[in-house]
């Protein structure tokens, strides 16, 4: 059986999340204190006490779904599960950083503070209320597209991720948005409704914070992932560090091409798939799209405990 650990993206985040992780496995609890030690303040104690407004914010929800996702990778490795278990990692925008901090390519705490960064700069891109994002329900990638591009006017408005069949959300100026909703609704989507961010991410408008990205993955150090990753851009399989790197950087520009990620694996003979983290979203979007591929998530210590029991069964 073939089998991918995938970890999650932004909107996961929750006050509380890992905390019981942590309180069961001293791995996963070195775990937030690794990111509290690169970042140099205490994010572990926003993830579990603090508000969920500030928790939301991009800089912080970032580092902070990596800490989680990478502390319930500790706890499956404290019952004896190794991320070579799979044949795929992979992860929804910053968790792909996640997935490669869990193969091996990142250390923890460069995960930690790239993601920092990356939130940073991805804020900072644009200024508050210049961009959006919007949900476009019930068109397929080809027609959410053609709702971008018809939108545009002039202006960035692009699909930036292709969740599922039926979920395509786009992103750019915030006019160009707004007129994305109302055509996709003229077009027949079942719904289209604005996003709550703070950024237009992954369109044209994050340039800025691509090349920051770039100047602050120079400094940095890739391995060669123990699984190889299946990229958000590229759809496909990759293990070279470089162009890893690479990605990465096209990333912040870049559509997340889920859906088509999620195929693939299932092409190459992916039939289970374990969500490691926060949340549930991608195993709701992954049954959407392939519904032969079985889902689990994996983010309290009941569900490592089952999972250990499964993997290594």
């Amino acid at each position: 059986m073939s089998r991918a650990f995938v970890f999650p993206g932004q909107g996961a985040q929750t006050i509380g999340m890992g905390k019981a992780l942590a309180d069961a496995y001293p791995a996963a609890r070195a775990v937030f204190q690794e990111v509290d030690d690169a970042l140099g303040e205490s994010l572990s104690s926003l993830i579990w006490e603090g508000e969920q407004d500030t928790l939301t914010l991009t800089q912080n929800a970032q580092p902070a779904l990596m800490a989680t996702s990478l502390a319930a990778m500790r706890a499956l490795e404290a019952e004896g599960v190794s991320v070579t278990d799979a044949s795929f990692v992979a992860g929804h925008s910053l968790g792909e950083y996640s997935a490669l901090a869990a193969a091996g390519t990142l250390t923890i705490g460069d995960a930690a503070r790239l993601l920092r960064t990356r939130g940073q700069a991805m804020q900072a891109a644009v200024p508050v209320g210049v961009g959006a994002m919007a949900a476009l329900l019930g068109l397929d990638f080809a027609a959410a597209t053609e709702v971008a591009e018809e939108s545009a006017q002039g202006e960035v408005c692009q699909a930036a991720n292709d969740n599922d069949p039926g979920q395509v959300v786009v992103s750019g100026h915030k006019a160009a948005v707004e007129r994305a909703v109302e055509i996709a609704k003229e077009k027949g989507a079942k719904r289209a409704v604005l996003l709550p961010v703070s950024a237009p991410f992954h369109c044209a408008l994050m340039e800025p914070a691509a090349q920051v990205m770039a100047e602050a993955l120079d400094g940095v150090t890739l391995n060669v992932p123990a699984v190889p990753l299946v990229a958000n851009v590229r759809a496909s399989a990759v293990t070279d560090p470089a162009e890893i790197k690479a990605l990465l950087i096209e990333q912040v520009t870049g559509s997340v091409r889920w859906r088509e990620s999620v195929a693939y694996m299932a092409g190459e003979g992916v039939t289970e798939v374990w969500e490691i983290g926060a949340g549930k979203a991608l195993s709701g979007m992954i049954r959407r799209i392939e519904r032969s591929i079985d889902c689990k998530a994996v983010g309290t210590p009941d569900d490592v405990t089952a999972a250990a029991e499964s993997l290594k069964g």
